[in-house]
């Protein structure tokens, strides 16, 4: 099957271009098939790769195909080439496996929208792109990947794009977006001006043997830091995210579970040795950007009442949690962690979508509850999803994020208690969202007409085609924690962290061993401790919102976001705004003014010279002799030459 490597990609860029040029006559529901289908091809390709590397050793689990030569240019040379190792494989199982259920699932939410064949076109183009990332060999194949899942995301954000929000909240995603570019891109070539090349291979390969110093590591480790800050939606560049649900909600589900937002998780563990050999604050201040993000949106989430931005929120809390894994030298609770969040947060979108649908596009949750008995199966998926993501056992989500805590508690008690105290407000807030959505009273009764959108219809449960992709993503969600338990003596051995063993080759230099510390010698109480907080924080948020027998904490300041996407609206309008002015101006008059005025007094000067040139013979022999003449009277006169 890696003879077969270039299919993955393809079958998507297939799809594109099918529907590119017939998707007029293909319309609906077969264009939306057709993409489907093209995205379980990939799954399937991609399945059968990643049973091949189960029965090769961990030397052989890397192979380089190399499509043609891309860019020979004196010393740059640069193969379009895909590299199947096991983090690539390990990636294109989740995209193309929970991009093809969110495919299935559009199909039925997409059902009878006037762009419904191009918004399958953007699909397929979006995980063409996020493919073409994640098999890269090389950075400049990855980058080509980045930028496309960036401008298809521009796309898909703003596919309603007559709606302003939907318009504003695509050009904000890509702007922001942008800034982090800027870092992968210095990271380039910094790379090729250092190791002469822009291999992964490469580069790794010199970091391992010491071949790359210590400064030069940290700064390239520094620029793709901030990539992945702009990617993954980190302090301080997460402001796009939550507004990008202003997009189609299986959109929301593409870019916020299983592709866009793991790119910069992504590079950081492809990158690992760079991040091992750097210098020793590089690792603390991932580390504490993820732990100050997760907690720092767990709380805006605590106040949100639209279904969505819960969700939105969330994804950058969660997104947190594998940074702080990767700063600590975590990188298979990471990609562990990166998994389970594909499943679980998946779910949960495609769910709040059944829940918008069957609420005839009410997105706030304060006109919702009671819906339990009405959307029985979307209710009890959102359940699953729910418990998983709020760290309860043996849930998927439980596992994953136990890990990262275990990692956080053998660093530092700082980091462990801020993390501890996000994953309890995580508990909280999804219990909350729950309770408000599925059970309480029936507050959409009082509001049914509004919005025009009730009027006396009840809430109802989806169609199939949605229902499904639900059902199998509440599985996942369920039994994903398998593949990387923890050694508690009570199951078999084969059955212990098989992805760390998998991804060995991976990881292997750059993992933390936190053998023998603190963290490690009281593993039973850890893991403990992380049940008791996952119980907590749902019991807390079950007196509020269930049984009222406390008063919600839910301050305007968390409601508004700490006020810090208002503040920088602010300041881009008014200091901002006049500052992009005047550097304008400074280029206009200064600048621009400089280099004409060069020219002037070029030209001028070069009018007048021209006089000179008169064309009579004796006029010439006349500045020959004055010249002649003076030159004698400098050597005699003041060079004293007699």
């Amino acid at each position: 099957m890696l003879d077969v490597l270039w299919l993955i990609p393809a079958f998507p860029l297939a799809g594109f271009l099918i529907i590119l040029l017939l998707g007029r006559r293909l319309g609906e529901p077969l264009a939306g098939w057709i993409a489907t289908l093209m995205v379980a091809a990939s799954f399937v390709v991609s399945v059968g790769v990643y049973i091949d590397m189960l029965g090769m050793s961990s030397e052989e689990r890397s192979s380089v195909d190399v499509i043609f030569t891309w860019i020979p240019v004196g010393a740059l040379h640069v193969d379009l080439a895909l590299l199947a190792d096991p983090l690539s494989i390990i990636m294109c199982l989740f995209v193309t496996g929970v991009g093809a259920l969110i495919h299935l699932y559009s199909i039925g939410y997409m059902h009878g929208d006037p762009k419904f064949t191009k918004f399958f076109l953007y699909l397929n183009l979006f995980v063409f792109a996020m493919l073409l990332l994640v098999l890269g060999e090389n950075m400049l194949v990855t980058f080509l990947g980045w930028e496309g899942v960036g401008t298809c995301s521009y796309f898909l954000i703003a596919f309603w794009h007559t709606r302003e929000s939907a318009a504003t909240a695509g050009k904000k995603a890509f702007v922001t977006n942008r800034i982090g570019d800027w870092g992968f891109m210095m990271a380039m070539f910094l790379t090729f001006s250092t190791v002469g090349s822009l291999s992964f291979g490469v580069l790794n390969n010199n970091a391992q043997s010491g071949l790359l110093s210590p400064t030069t590591a940290t700064a390239i480790a520094a620029l793709l830091f901030v990539g992945a800050v702009g990617k993954s939606a980190q302090l301080p560049l997460f402001i796009w995210l939550p507004d990008a649900m202003a997009g189609p909600t299986p959109v929301s589900a593409l870019i916020h579970a299983a592709t866009m937002v793991t790119a910069g998780v992504y590079l950081m563990v492809r990158v690992n040795p760079v991040l091992t050999v750097a210098n020793d604050w590089i690792g603390p201040t991932i580390a504490w950007v993820g732990v100050l993000t997760a907690f720092f949106a767990a709380t805006i989430a605590l106040a949100q009442t639209d279904i969505k931005r819960v969700l939105a929120y969330s994804t950058v809390s969660q997104l947190g949690f594998m940074f702080l894994a990767i700063g600590t030298g975590a990188y298979v609770a990471a990609v562990f962690h990166m998994i389970t969040h594909a499943f679980f947060k998946a779910l949960l979108f495609l769910g709040s979508g059944s829940v918008i649908h069957g609420m005839h596009d009410e997105q706030d949750m304060r006109k919702m509850g009671k819906l339990a008995k009405l959307m029985p199966i979307t209710c009890g998926t959102f359940i699953i999803g729910w418990l998983a993501i709020a760290g309860v056992p043996p849930f998927a989500g439980f596992w994953s994020k136990d890990e990262i805590l275990l990692f956080a508690g053998a660093e530092s008690w700082a980091l462990y208690v801020l993390i501890y105290a996000t994953a309890l407000l995580t508990a909280l807030y999804m219990t909350r969202q729950v309770i408000m959505t599925f059970f309480g009273t029936a507050r959409w009764e009082s509001h049914a007409d509004e919005h025009g959108a009730h009027g006396d219809t009840k809430p109802h449960e989806s169609s199939p085609l949605m229902l499904i992709p639900l059902v199998i993503l509440g599985v996942l969600a369920i039994f994903g924690g398998l593949m990387q338990l923890p050694h508690l003596g009570i199951i078999p051995d084969e059955w212990e962290h098989h992805l760390e063993h998998f991804l060995e080759p991976v990881v292997g230099f750059g993992e933390a061993d936190i053998t023998n510390t603190w963290a490690d010698d009281h593993l039973v109480l850890l893991l403990i401790l992380a049940i008791v907080c996952s119980f907590v924080g749902i019991v807390i948020a079950w007196l509020i919102y269930q049984k009222q027998r406390i008063k919600a904490f839910e301050p305007k300041l968390f409601a508004a976001g700490w006020y810090y996407d208002t503040a920088i609206t602010w300041f881009m309008g008014n200091p901002g705004r006049k500052g992009f002015e005047a550097t304008a101006a400074f280029d206009a008059t200064v600048i621009d003014g400089a280099a004409n005025g060069t020219s002037v007094v070029v030209r001028e000067t070069a009018t007048e010279v021209r006089k000179a040139e008169t064309g009579y013979v004796r006029q010439y022999a006349s500045i020959i002799g004055i010249g002649v003449v003076l030159l004698l009277g400098w050597f005699v006169v003041i060079r004293g030459i007699i």
